[in-house]
């Protein structure tokens, strides 16, 4: 009997909470994708009970009904005549997805996936920074040397140019022309303009004085060294400029109106009012900061507050405080908070590197927090505690109580411009300061190991995470079966590899999910099969979606009707959102109870977007 295309259609958006709870819809090959804006509205089980629904599944902010190829665009077509929406992409329900979340996560991402790609840069820039400051005080001699002053030129150069760096990597996250983000950046360090690192130190400061109608707009001539946040907003801006100037100038003249009219006016906002925002924030920080250091309390205070300044590039002022203490013939209390402060974010960092099980984060997490240690936190901050966002909060209380303890004790240094381990070459008491390294770097190294997570919050309150076995040489050797002009996919498991087809299950023989092949296992892990992020992992565990590069939408299927089984027997190892590596341990499953529980054990492997390639080929060894 045929399909009512309509009926079918009028359902899914009953079950989905009506047109009202529908923020966007479109469709791919096999696959009615939409975007819902309260789940809480959403009957999955009568959804999956819907004719003509043979699948459902969530993946990044979406829910995606699996139809069918050659179905889908005609009950695409009635859904949109049911809701009255317009047609969309899949583009346009990704950026939906993405719109939905809340705001600061949003802000959260969008500064991970500027620092994610230069990571590298500033991690290296920041050990070797650490070090050769620490070889410059162990060694006085050394720090009037050409190899020092050569050295100190390439550990500094990235965080030199660093506005630079990220105004390129955020044109390129905004989707602008990078070469226009990296003239932003420029401009924001220009060599005309006062280095921001030692505009505390001066007495007076040049201006620019620009006549506008009938009043003068003053505006100070200083750099952006060692900020970040005004520079992402200056080419987040420059970016809506851009493409607003794009729609809107004629094809003709757009090459040169569009560039000079994007620079021009963003850079001029950028000096007149993100400049001066940033400029009197500034002034507020120091000026309570002066406040907060006389006492205990203030001090804690200021620890817990000190890595947001880092993350607005707000922290070189701090050395203005530093000088005058010293010039008033006492000690410089403050380095030890900036110490705490610093060291808790090690710990914190430490932390997720010692328990993280995905490669990618270990080999940021380690060597960052090794920049920490030596007083260079951006590393630490921007490539992990920041995105992870709770290292972050247990560093500002790890760096809150050591801070409590360095005033309360009268800790202070002799000297001004190092923290951390280096820190020992300027204390005035170093038992104390010890003390003080280990309470912040200690409790905060606990507390994110207890609050982050990778797996889910459920199954870390429910037994302790299993630890990380190490993954057999034979995953290495696993080959293609799944090949693409979007890519290649290996096989996920030891054992013999059929085609989809003779998979024993209608739904996954017909080619319904997508092209692949099933494999019966020999082995009881499954590995992933590509590099990705995982995309949806099923209530019942025994099944687990994977985005790749290119759109790649990857479906790994555990036995026939597991589902029935409801989790017993299966193990897994990722949740939703963590990003995976090829060969990295996904899931263990227990082969003998899904025999016993009457469910054949063949593993599926599925492209299940595989309709939207022309050129798919499957099999062992493709």
């Amino acid at each position: 009997m045929a399909l009512d295309y309509r009926k079918c259609a009028e359902e899914i958006v009953s079950h989905i909470g009506g047109r009202e709870n529908i923020t966007q819809a479109a469709h791919c090959a096999t696959r009615l994708r939409l975007v819902i804006k309260d789940n809480g509205k959403v009957d999955k089980k009568a959804l999956e009970n819907v004719d003509g629904v043979k699948g459902m599944f969530e993946n990044n902010g979406q829910l995606q009904l699996i139809i069918g190829t050659g179905t889908v665009n005609k009950v695409y077509a009635e859904f949109l005549s049911v809701t009255g929406m317009t047609e969309a992409t899949k583009d346009d329900v990704k950026a939906a997805a993405a719109a939905g979340q809340p705001l600061w996560k949003r802000i959260l991402k969008a500064i991970g996936d500027v620092f994610v790609p230069i990571l590298p840069a500033i991690v290296a820039s920041g050990l070797m920074m650490g070090f050769v400051e620490a070889m410059g005080k162990v060694y006085p001699e050394f720090a009037s040397t050409s190899w020092y002053d050569f050295l100190d030129m390439v550990a500094n150069t990235a965080f030199a140019y660093l506005p630079v760096i990220v105004a390129i990597s955020a044109a390129r996250v905004f989707g602008g022309n990078t070469f226009l983000g990296a003239v932003i950046g420029l401009a924001m360090i220009h060599a005309n303009l006062v280095n921001a690192w030692v505009v505390g130190t001066l007495e007076s400061i040049p201006t620019w004085n620009f006549n506008l109608l009938n009043f003068t707009v003053s505006v100070q001539k200083v750099g952006y060294q060692g900020h970040v946040i005004p520079v992402i907003i200056a080419v987040w801006l420059m970016c809506a400029i851009e493409k607003w100037l794009h729609k809107h100038t004629p094809e003709m003249i757009d090459l040169f109106v569009v560039p000079f009219t994007t620079v021009l006016v963003t850079t001029f906002l950028t000096f007149t009012i993100i400049g001066p925002i940033f400029s009197q924030l500034e002034s507020w920080v120091l000026a309570g900061a002066k406040i907060l250091v006389k006492n205990s309390i203030g001090s804690a205070v200021m620890a817990a507050i000190y890595p947001w300044t880092v993350v607005m590039g707000l922290h070189h002022m701090y050395n203005v405080i530093e000088a005058g203490m010293l010039a008033e013939g006492g000690l410089n209390t403050w380095m030890p908070i900036a110490s705490a402060a610093n060291f808790a974010q090690f710990g914190a960092c430490l932390a997720v590197g010692f328990k993280a099980r995905q490669q990618r984060t270990k080999v940021v997490a380690i060597p960052s927090s090794l920049s920490a240690a030596l007083g260079i936190t951006e590393p630490a901050i921007f490539g992990i505690n920041l995105r992870f966002f709770k290292p972050i909060i247990a560093g500002m209380i790890g760096g809150t109580v050591g801070a409590f303890y360095g005033a309360f004790s009268g800790i202070g240094a002799k000297a001004y411009g190092v923290t951390g381990i280096p820190g020992y070459l300027t204390i005035a008491q170093p038992v104390q300061y010890t003390i003080l390294l280990a309470i912040s770097g200690g409790l905060a190294f606990v507390l994110s190991w207890i609050m982050w997570h990778e797996e889910k919050p459920e199954e870390a309150a429910a037994a302790p995470a299993p630890a990380p076995e190490a993954i057999p040489e034979k995953v290495m050797e696993f080959g293609t079966v799944i090949s693409s002009s979007a890519g290649e996919i290996s096989q996920c498991t030891a054992g013999k590899v059929i085609p989809y087809t003779e998979i024993p299950d209608p739904t996954f023989a017909a080619g319904t999910l997508g092209q692949g092949v099933g494999i019966q296992p020999d082995d009881e892990y499954v590995y992933a099969p590509i590099d990705g992020e995982i995309s949806s992992v099923a209530e019942s565990k025994h099944a687990i979606g994977i985005s790749g590069a290119n759109d790649m939408e990857v479906l790994i299927h555990v036995g026939v009707d597991t589902v029935e089984m409801k989790g017993d027997g299966f193990e897994d190892f990722v949740k939703e959102g963590d990003k995976v590596t090829k060969g990295q341990k996904l899931m263990k499953f227990d082969r003998e109870k899904i025999k016993k529980a009457g469910h054949p054990d063949t593993v599926v492997l599925l492209l299940t977007n595989s309709d939207d390639y022309s050129d798919v080929k499957f099999g062992a060894n493709v």
